[in-house]
């Protein structure tokens, strides 16, 4: 008896502390935010009291040298360049994403959609180089002015980046108001073009501007891409051919030297960056009335759940006109075909350039060689970006799953502390990676003072992948069916142990589908990184050397002018990595359905 009172004794004490570990960690992504906004704010304030803030943000002339700090045309530049791409991301992601979900034959769609998810794995870095080597060179020749980079070049190649993001959540809300409302229109004698434009995609309209407005976050937010093909002049564009320089390309070029006043104003330009994000916030919180989330790995489960059931409550058969659309569907239709088939071609070209023009580059001395003054290789890089991935990992995917877990075994506990936390959660992975960058350097480099190295940017790229792992996570145990639980409950066993032995087994798949997604971040990764691991060409000594990940040092090499071959190899290399990612989800995702 007494011994049964002491275990009982010991299961709760283990209860208790395991449920404030999991509570310490859900709050981690709330302390983060909080953090960066703070720290931005802080460091900027120097600027806005010898500048100030109407001053800074509306004045249109941009001169260090004589202390006058006006970013109005980086505003201009980066809102130009996030609506035109928007609405050419938008426009081929939403066909693509209707054709795909109600024309596609289901072979085929399977085949489609892992394109698209294929083209949202390619890193900006490779984008911007394509759009330096092909895009910029052909839009030179039609130019007016002889000019390839600027406003068109940049919203192109953003227009592609945001596409997979688009076309995703899109076909998402169109499935799931499929199954409401197509019967019924057919019922009253509509075809199965006019049913989709007539019927579905109005029906889904929130979750599609939803989407739209999820890609114009990922585009003012792109720094790397944009800044090979932008021109990077700090005056307001006059047409789709002009210079032009954006909010994140004007903090990637200049922190690196930058002082006194003129680094503040580079912090306070990530301010105001950090203001359009939570504007974003703001709408995509007021679209759905829920929650906000800027992961692509997560939003298709939870992005549109509540929205969609809202649309479908709302959404009556007396608003719709057959008779108007009955020409206008067949049309539509075929607008969907050939979007679709542009948006897999540019997937397909950019990939088989990339891969044609950079695996004959591939070598043992690209890949293994000693980098030195003479030469570069990628040694150096193989070894930091492992470094790097086995430390943010070690730290992220605890911190990411025992949040996981706070969120959705305790959820009943303090209801609006986890919505909380789940807004806070999903505002973090809204953040650019320039921002989170400008962070780490705030922090690990002038805070801690542990300077600029492998360590610094590894903790930053825990605060970049945390989101996402524990969103991936957070739906995977959300799928786990309660009668495990209760059934390992009723045998006595406690609820930790229950989690621990029942709950993250089943959700081991989608786990990993969370760790592999991070690996592919990490990987990818560049603008956060050149200010807290660098940019440098040798082999690191340990963590607290500095060192350049995969696409750093991809950076490194089309900047000198000089490796162009040996950046194509390296591009190449990177996509491989994709399609091995890619393929590696496809196969776990398919064992997911398979066991639940």
């Amino acid at each position: 008896m007494k011994e049964n009172f002491n275990k009982h004794l010991f299961n709760s004490i283990i209860d208790n502390v395991m449920k404030y570990i999991f509570f310490i960690c859900s709050i981690f992504a709330v302390i983060v935010v909080f953090s960066i906004c703070i720290f931005i704010f802080i460091y900027s304030v120097p600027l806005f009291r010898e500048v100030g803030f109407l001053e800074f943000v509306f004045g249109r002339n941009w001169q260090p040298s004589n202390n006058r700090f006006g970013i109005f045309p980086m505003i201009v530049g980066s809102l130009y360049v996030t609506i035109l791409s928007t609405l050419i991301g938008g426009g081929f992601g939403l066909f693509t994403a209707i054709y795909i979900s109600m024309f596609c034959p289901k072979k085929l769609k399977i085949v489609l959609s892992q394109i698209i998810d294929l083209l949202a794995g390619i890193p900006s870095i490779v984008y911007g180089f394509f759009g330096m080597i092909v895009l910029v060179p052909f839009l030179k020749n039609i130019s007016p002015n002889g000019v390839g980079e600027g406003v068109l070049a940049s919203s192109i190649i953003l227009g592609i980046m945001i596409l997979p993001t688009i076309t995703s959540i899109s076909r998402y809300n169109l499935e799931a108001v499929y199954k409401y409302y197509y019967d019924g229109a057919v019922a009253l004698g509509s075809s199965h073009s006019q049913a989709v434009f007539g019927v579905i995609v109005k029906a889904a309209k929130s979750g599609i501007f939803s989407a739209m407005v999820l890609g114009m976050g990922r585009a003012i937010g792109e720094t790397m891409a944009v800044m090979m093909i932008a021109g990077n002049a700090p005056f307001i564009p006059k047409d789709l051919f002009s210079y032009f320089r954006t909010m994140t390309i004007n903090i990637a070029l200049e922190m690196g030297y930058a002082a006194g006043v003129h680094r503040s104003s580079l912090i306070a330009t990530a301010f105001v960056l950090l203001l359009f994000i939570l504007i974003l916030n703001i709408i995509l919180y007021l679209i759905k009335g829920n929650r906000v989330n800027f992961s692509l790995s997560s939003i298709i489960d939870l992005f549109f759940k509540k929205r969609i059931k809202n649309d479908i409550n709302d959404f009556s058969f007396k608003n719709i006109k057959m008779k108007n659309i009955s020409i206008k569907s067949d049309i539509l239709k075929f607008i969907s075909i050939f979007a679709t088939i542009v948006s897999t071609l540019s997937l397909v070209f950019i990939v088989l350039f990339i891969l044609i023009r950079g695996v004959p580059y591939i070598n043992f001395n690209l890949l293994f060689g000693e980098s030195n003054n003479s030469q570069m290789t990628l040694f150096p890089a193989i070894v930091s970006t492992a470094m790097m991935l086995f430390m943010a990992l070690i730290i992220a995917v605890p911190i990411g799953v025992f949040s996981a877990i706070y969120l959705t075994e305790y959820s009943k506990a303090n209801g609006k502390l986890i919505y909380l936390i789940r807004i806070f959660t999903d505002s973090l992975s809204g953040i650019p990676s320039i921002v989170f960058g400008l962070f780490g350097m705030l922090i690990f480099l002038e805070l801690f003072g542990i300077g600029r190295n492998i360590l610094a940017g590894s903790l930053t790229l825990v605060l970049i992948i945390l989101p996402s792992i524990i969103r991936q996570t957070e739906e995977t145990l959300i799928s786990i069916p309660a009668s495990l639980r209760e059934g390992s409950l009723a045998l006595g066993a406690s609820k930790v142990r229950t989690i621990f032995k029942i709950v993250l087994p089943c959700g081991f798949s989608g786990i990993i589908t969370a760790i592999i997604l991070s690996i592919g971040r990490i990987v990818g990764e560049s603008a956060a990184l050149i200010y807290t691991s660098g940019a440098v060409r040798y082999m690191p000594a340990g963590y607290f050397s500095a060192g350049s990940s995969f696409a750093v040092m991809m950076w490194m090499f089309s900047s000198e002018g000089l490796y162009i071959n040996q950046t194509f190899a390296t591009a190449s290399i990177l996509l491989m990595i994709v399609i091995f990612l890619n393929a590696l989800l496809f196969i776990l995702n398919n064992k997911l359905k398979k066991d639940y």
